[in-house]
């Protein structure tokens, strides 16, 4: 199924409006800063940047992966701009931000895959917002451990890396990342960092069973990972991987309970829910 034939009823996105929605993009196109939000096309731009909230994207908007269900653009990317962990600790403190959110393109083409950038950027925040609590949504970073290390010692209260399907669905999705290298990841950080929160997500619809989102699920929790986010994928153009069902928001609701039983802390599961979604109620 294409996700361009008409969607059903419980997939309703709703235009983007009102004062604080404009106040953050003012902020973000004055400063030229990079948001998951508009690069990915996340359904909850409208809900999440009328609250004042946003996931700052770091390292530019161009990545160097090629993942077939994203829709940040693939290419070359430009010089680092060292003058953006500043940007967005500003930003941060101009919105009045309780809980900051970040990610980045993959960076394969920099030595450290732009960790010095990640860690002046949560140093400055830091800085300029004492009191603000943060999210790292990071990538694989190809399994470096002593690049995870960085991130892992300075100590944000969430770390966050998307596993975003199942095993066999995941060399068609994601193209040059590996299943068990990102489980690998999330369980080098809680192993070095008990403390830490660790958060993944994985979208529905891409052609997974039921009995395969159940035994993702369950590597997830051997992983010991705090945080599950489950939502339903949505193609970004005619280019990306085509839809193939979309799930029914009570099936979202069982698996939500499934995953409770298992044991996660927070699990959020609806056809809207993306990664960074109610993110700050996932540090309390």
């Amino acid at each position: 199924m294409n996700n361009r034939q008409k969607k059903p009823s419980w997939i309703k996105v709703k235009l983007p409006m009102g004062g604080e929605y404009n106040k953050l993009q003012r902020l973000v196109s004055t400063h030229k800063l990079n948001t998951i939000c508009q690069s990915a096309s996340c359904p909850n731009i409208a809900e999440c940047w009328g609250k004042g909230v946003a996931t700052f994207m770091i390292l530019g908007n161009i990545c160097t992966r090629s993942c077939k269900f994203c829709g940040v653009k693939t290419g070359r990317p430009e010089k680092i701009d060292w003058e953006e962990p500043k940007k967005v600790a500003e930003s941060i403190k101009i919105l009045n931000v309780k809980h900051a959110v970040l990610t980045s393109v993959n960076r394969d083409d920099l030595k450290d895959m732009g960790v010095s950038l990640w860690v002046e950027t949560i140093n400055k925040i830091r800085f300029f917002n004492p009191h603000v609590t943060i999210e790292t949504l990071i990538p694989d970073f190809k399994g470096e451990k002593k690049i995870i290390e960085k991130i892992i010692n300075v100590k944000p209260e969430v770390i966050s890396h998307n596993l975003e399907t199942v095993p066999r669905l995941t060399k068609k999705v994601r193209v040059q990342a590996k299943y068990n290298r990102s489980i690998e990841v999330l369980q080098y950080i809680k192993n070095r960092n008990n403390n830490i929160r660790t958060k993944t997500g994985i979208m529905l619809g891409l052609g997974e069973t039921r009995e395969e989102v159940i035994r993702t699920m369950e590597d997830i929790k051997m992983s010991k990972v705090d945080i599950l986010t489950i939502g339903q994928y949505l193609q970004p153009s005619l280019k990306h991987y085509p839809v193939h069902s979309f799930i029914h928001p009570e099936q979202f609701k069982k698996f939500r309970y499934i995953g409770l039983k298992m044991g996660f802390k927070y699990v959020e599961s609806g056809p809207l829910v993306r990664s960074s979604y109610h993110a700050d109620k996932h540090v309390k």
